[in-house]
């Protein structure tokens, strides 16, 4: 980004050798080369004043005092560094700060330094030139990043006595309406009723203490600079301990701004603006990231203390204007807004009582998802509206064009550039909980949109095999196999492939698999055949998650087989043929592939969990993966129904429109109702996951991939004989659709083994009824 910087300033002019000469003999790293030293003071900031340093290849950023008479207590810049060193320590977005100075003789001031963060920041709050989605992601990521400060302990930070505690909603009336009081150039009748309510009106709950910030709003957040990821937070000046809800209040104030007061650039009515999300759904997602109850009590005193600070901030800032040491050139705009502001506070503190979730707008549906999850899933159906619809034709040449060419197996252009889009706009892993911050149930609603493309999950990195690969290795993996081969996955600089059905054996009984794995020293010895080992055929798939026999058959069925990573590269690992289903191969997502394993040798830190365990990987792995698959079909059988429909709204036999014959009638109410029946199935599945796990929701999981895609089945097959001869071409989409949802009456088990299992677990039930009933 271009740095908001100019020179600096003549009231805060200091001399730069003194600088040089302590930053070099104090700072690790700090280049001693004749190279030119340069500062410049950043226009933004309206407290300490903040400097860009330039040192050869090295940037770093000095915050400092203001020159001359201050108010009593601000401008700690000693508290900056100390919080933000514990912070930092502790892996919070922070910039690292390298040292603290009390010595006023180096540049006049006390002052600290820290490292110079590259990134985003948004002055102005409606994020102009920012997609709506990416709107939406960056204000989810900031609200997030809030949560994450709320939630760090105290103790483990260091900071217990970092402020007083308890009180700190009483006290900030006080200390705003002394720092007020002290500012003051005029009285303002209006401040004073706001100072007068606030008092009298405190929060019954004013013990819960967090580390607060003080001033948490978007610009003071340095984002990633093509990632809806918050990369620091900045200036810390009034951070404390307190309670955490005057942060969350502060941070949504611009919701409720005065309309036409513009004295602050980065402040303003945000309301309207296309993708940045209601209050209400920021508010849900903090606390659903706290774990909070989602009713908030007393939240008009929140946001009216909100107003009241910002007024005592505005008058404070125009002081320093009237005394000559403001930190900004803008300084004297802001006298003018401290009436405007206190009135809007006392309007918000005299409507009374109400809690932001209640404005939430219900959701139909037995199954709701989080307001995260909603948000998330509006920036996916637009994003797919944007950019992926559009992009089909284009993808679909791509493959034409190739048939015969190794290129084939390579991802086009037009997707590597949408997966880095999707990224971007923070669109991106969503399938998994602990990086998403998603549920099942959020996710599954997500699933079913992505299955509307066949290459709309990998914009999005969440294709499978790498999807259930992933799962794994964050479940189940080493440090070292997550930073290995999890991390270049989340990224997506690599891919992956899964080696568990064997050609020579009948793999629905998976304890059949004969693909030994022996341990030989230092390292396993791996000899087999593997098919339909999806993915591999992609240059960038380089790992294989492989299931072998490794153990002796005097050891219980269930615990012979294990699972571990196999490099590709690996000598002895053999690609042998692509495999096609009814003559497609799948290249979109690297296909389908035969591979022998040929005496392959790999470490034994290689293993995944440990030998033996195989089987109870893979129900891990698969429960989830199951959920995806069966809501991605349902994406899938509604396009299907979208196409059907069209055909019988445009063809006419017989002197009438195709939907006019009942039997066609008859075909559409029936797909609707499957569709129907299978996604409140498949949410419930969800929905047991989360509040279960997989090992509980094991009936769901299984009822649903039998539902999922007998339905897809019924619904490609009635699309495909409305559109007669062209149903069954390369001229529409539902011969490769029927091609994979037949697919996966088989894929992850058949239905009939599923079906044992499903009657298995249903009789136990019962049987468990009737004893309870005896």
């Amino acid at each position: 980004m271009t740095e908001d910087t100019t020179a600096v300033r003549k009231q805060h002019q200091f001399n730069l050798t003194l600088l040089l000469n302590y930053l070099s003999s104090r700072i690790q790293g700090f280049p001693k080369n004749e190279t030119v030293f340069t500062v410049k003071q950043y226009r933004s900031g309206q407290s300490n004043p903040t400097f860009l340093i330039n040192k050869a290849d090295k940037r770093y950023v000095l915050r400092k005092k203001p020159p001359g008479p201050l108010l009593p207590g601000a401008h700690k810049v000693d508290r900056e560094y100390h919080v933000q060193k514990a912070l930092f320590s502790a892996g919070f977005p922070v910039p690292q700060p390298l040292l603290y100075c009390d010595d006023v003789s180096v540049i006049g001031t006390e002052f600290y330094v820290m490292e110079h963060v590259q990134g985003r920041i948004f002055r102005d709050l409606r994020l102009p030139g920012v997609s709506p989605a990416e709107r939406s992601a960056l204000y989810v990521a900031a609200v997030e990043t809030l949560a994450k400060l709320h939630a760090l302990d105290l103790n483990a930070l260091g900071l217990k006595n970092y402020g007083k505690g308890a009180g700190y909603c009483k006290r900030q009336v006080l200390t705003w309406t002394k720092q007020y009081k002290a500012a003051a150039d005029t009285d303002i009748p209006t401040m004073n009723r706001l100072c007068d309510w606030l008092i009298n009106n405190l929060p019954s709950n004013d013990d819960e203490v967090t580390l607060v910030h003080g001033d948490f709003r978007l610009d003071n957040l340095i984002f990633h600079p093509t990632e809806a990821r918050v990369l620091g937070v900045l200036d810390w000046e009034l951070s404390t301990t307190g309670h955490p809800i005057v942060d969350l209040a502060y941070f949504l104030m611009p919701y409720s701004w005065p309309q036409g007061l513009n004295f602050i650039d980065t402040m303003g009515e945000i309301r309207g603006i296309e993708g940045i999300p209601a209050p209400e759904e920021l508010v849900s997602i903090y606390c659903q990231c706290r774990h909070l109850p989602h009713s908030l009590s007393q939240w008009n005193f929140f946001e009216a203390l909100a107003f009241f600070k910002m007024a005592g901030i505005a008058q404070g800032i125009y002081a320093r204007h009237l005394l000559g040491n403001a930190s900004a050139e803008d300084a004297y705009k802001f006298g003018d807004s401290v009436k405007p502001l206190a009135e809007v506070g006392l309007q918000i503190a005299e409507r009374g009582a109400y809690s932001p979730a209640k404005q939430l707008i219900g959701v139909k549906g037995l199954f709701q998802q989080s307001a995260k999850g909603r948000l998330i899933l509006s920036q996916v159906k637009e994003f797919m509206k944007q950019h992926v619809f559009p992009a089909e034709q284009e993808v679909s040449e791509y493959y034409i064009k190739n048939t015969n060419s190794p290129l084939r197996w390579k991802s086009p252009e037009v997707i590597e550039k949408l997966r880095e889009k999707a990224k971007a706009s923070g669109l991106w892993n969503l399938f998994l909980p602990a990086v998403s911050g998603l549920s099942q149930l959020d996710y599954a609603f997500i699933a079913e949109e992505t299955g509307k493309c066949f290459f709309a999950p990998d914009v999005f990195n969440c294709q499978a095999p790498d999807t259930g690969n992933m799962e794994v290795l964050h479940l189940y993996g080493t440090e070292e196999q997550k930073r290995q081969w999890l991390e270049p996955l989340l990224k997506g600089d690599i891919r992956s492939c899964f080696c568990m059905t064997e050609p020579d054996v009948a793999s629905s009984d998976a304890t059949n698999m004969e693909c030994s794995l022996q341990q030989n020293g230092d390292s396993y010895v791996i000899n087999g055949k593997k098919w339909w080992s999806s993915g591999a055929g992609n240059p960038n798939c380089k790992i294989a998650v492989v299931m072998g026999r490794s153990r002796t058959s005097s050891v219980e069925r269930h615990k012979q087989h294990s699972m571990i990573l196999v490099p590709l590269e690996t000598p002895g690992v053999k690609l042998i043929r692509p495999l096609s289903v009814f003559g497609y191969d799948d290249a979109f997502h690297g296909g389908h592939f035969e591979i022998h394993f040929e005496d392959v040798h790999v470490p034994l830190s290689s293993i995944i969990l440990g030998e033996g365990r195989g089987f109870e990987i893979a129900q891990g792995r698969l429960g989830p993966g199951r959920l995806h698959h069966c809501m991605r079909t349902i994406g899938l059988a509604e396009r299907a129904l979208e196409l059907l429909c069209q055909r019988a709204a445009c063809r006419e036999t017989f002197g009438k429109k195709l939907y006019q014959h009942e039997v066609v009638a008859h075909w559409i109410a029936e797909c609707r109702i499957s569709i129907e029946q299978t996604r409140l199935l498949t949410l419930n599945a969800a929905n047991s996951i989360d509040t279960l796990g997989s090992a509980a929701a094991r009936k769901e999981i299984a009822m649903i991939k039998v539902a999922a895609a007998r339905m897809a089945c019924k619904v490609v097959d009635y699309a495909i004989q409305v559109h007669g001869g062209g149903g069954v071409s390369q001229d529409f989409p539902l011969a490769q659709m029927y091609a994979v949802v037949r697919t996966l009456r088989f894929a992850d088990g058949p239905d009939e083994v599923h079906l044992s299992a499903i009657a298995k677990m249903e009789v136990r039930d019962q049987l468990k009824k009737f004893r309870a009933k005896m």
